[in-house]
C-alpha cells in the first residue's frame, strides 16, 4: 500500500529530505533512505513498509524483554522490515535488511490489527523484531485506536529517532524496551551507524513522559564491555533517570557481520550485574543466559524476592498494588491488579 510519509521536506530538483530520524537522509527521485523502506517517488517521500509485518507471534511480555510490565502476560508481537541503524552484530538481520518490494501479502490492515489486538489473552500489541519506529505512519494510525480499546502499546526500539517524532510516538506508547547499545560515540558510529546522544535524550524523554521504560544493553566482548563504557552507562542511569529503571545486560552471540567475536561469558555478565547493584541500580537482569535467578525481581526496600522468573514465565508472589507485601515499598512498574 502506497502511503505518503510524515516528517519530510521537499528540496530542489525533486529531492526530499526525510526528517524522521537523525540521519536526515536527502533522497533523490527513485532512491531510498538508509532504512531501506522510505523512498522518493516523484518528489514525495513514501512509507514503503506501511503495514507490512511478516513476523507475527503471540509472545510472553518477558521476551521483549519487559520484566516490570504486566509480568506473566502475553502480547501480540509484530515485526516489520528495515532499520535506521546498520549494526554489525544485528541479530534480526533477516528482517532489518529486507526490502518491501514483493511483500504486499504481509500487509495487515489497521482495522484487522485493532480488532485482533486482545485475542487469545493478549494485553495489546508490541512492535518489535526490526526497528518499529521507521513504520511511524502505521503505528501513529493504530496506536490511538488500540488504546481506545484498552490494548497496551509496546515498542522494542533502538531509540534512534528525531526528537519531534519521538515525542509524538511516545504519547501513544505504554511500555518501551530501548537499546543503549554502548556508551561511546565511537562505538555507535563504527558499530551501529547511529548517534548515542540522540538515543540518551530519547530515553530521558520517555521516562519524563511517564512511559514505562526498560533498557537493554547487549554486552559485546572487546567492543562495549570495558569499564569506561559500563561505568559511564551506570552513572548516566543514576544521574539522569532513576534507580528503579530495569536494566537488562544481555549476552551477545556471534551473528551477521560479527561472527569473529566470541559470545559473552557468564562471568563478565555477573561482574557487570554485581557492579550495577553496588552502584545503586535496583533492578538489574541478565538476558540470554539461563538459570541462577538472573531475572528474578527483588524488593528495593527489604530485598525480598517478589517475582520469580524461569525462561519467559513469571510468578508474582510478594507484590500487591505495586507494593512489596513484606515492607510496603513501592516497586516501579506496571502491575496486574
Amino acid at each position: 500500500m502506497v502511503k505518503e510519509a510524515l516528517h519530510y521536506s521537499t528540496l530542489e530538483n525533486g529531492m526530499v529530505q526525510c526528517e524522521l530520524c537523525p540521519h536526515f537522509c536527502k533522497i533523490k527521485t527513485g532512491n531510498r533512505g538508509i532504512c531501506g523502506i522510505r523512498f522518493n517517488i516523484e518528489g514525495k517521500l513514501t512509507a514503503g513498509a506501511y503495514g507490512i509485518y511478516p513476523a507475527v507471534h503471540l509472545d510472553p511480555i518477558e521476551k521483549k524483554p519487559l520484566n516490570h510490565f504486566l509480568p506473566g502476560s502475553s502480547i501480540l508481537s509484530l515485526g516489520s522490515i528495515g532499520c535506521n541503524m546498520t549494526c554489525l552484530h544485528c541479530q534480526n538481520w533477516s528482517l532489518s535488511r529486507e526490502r518491501p518490494e514483493g511483500m504486499e501479502n504481509y500487509f495487515i490492515p489497521p482495522d484487522l490489527l485493532v480488532n485482533k489486538a486482545l485475542d487469545k489473552g493478549s494485553v495489546g500489541v508490541a512492535f518489535t523484531y526490526n526497528e518499529p519506529t521507521i513504520n511511524f505512519e502505521y503505528i501513529m494510525e493504530v496506536a490511538p485506536r488500540l488504546r481506545e480499546r484498552g490494548a497496551k502499546v509496546v515498542l522494542v526500539t533502538n531509540g534512534h529517532l528525531a526528537q519531534g517524532p519521538w515525542k509524538e510516538i511516545m504519547e501513544y506508547t505504554d511500555g518501551a524496551n530501548i537499546d543503549v547499545k554502548g556508551f561511546s560515540e565511537d562505538f555507535y558510529r563504527n558499530i551501529t551507524g547511529g548517534d548515542l546522544n540522540t538515543v540518551l535524550e530519547n530515553v530521558k524523554t520517555s521516562v519524563d513522559l511517564g512511559v514505562h521504560v526498560e533498557i537493554a544493553y547487549l554486552v559485546i566482548p572487546g567492543r562495549n564491555d570495558d569499564d569506561l563504557q559500563i561505568d559511564g552507562f551506570m552513572e548516566w542511569v543514576m544521574k539522569e533517570l532513576h534507580d528503579q529503571v530495569p536494566i537488562h545486560f544481555n549476552r551477545f552471540h556471534p551473528d551477521h557481520k560479527m561472527m569473529d567475536v566470541e559470545a559473552t561469558s557468564g562471568r563478565t555478565l555477573e561482574r557487570i550485574r554485581d557492579k550495577a547493584l553496588k552502584r545503586g541500580i535496583k533492578h538489574v537482569f541478565i538476558g540470554n543466559l539461563g538459570g541462577r535467578g538472573y531475572n528474578d525481581t527483588f524488593c528495593p526496600g527489604c530485598g525480598k524476592k517478589i517475582i520469580s522468573r524461569d525462561h519467559f514465565t513469571a510468578r508474582q508472589k510478594g507484590l500487591k498494588g505495586g507494593r512489596c507485601v513484606n515492607c510496603g515499598t513501592i516497586v516501579s512498574g506496571l502491575w496486574k491488579q
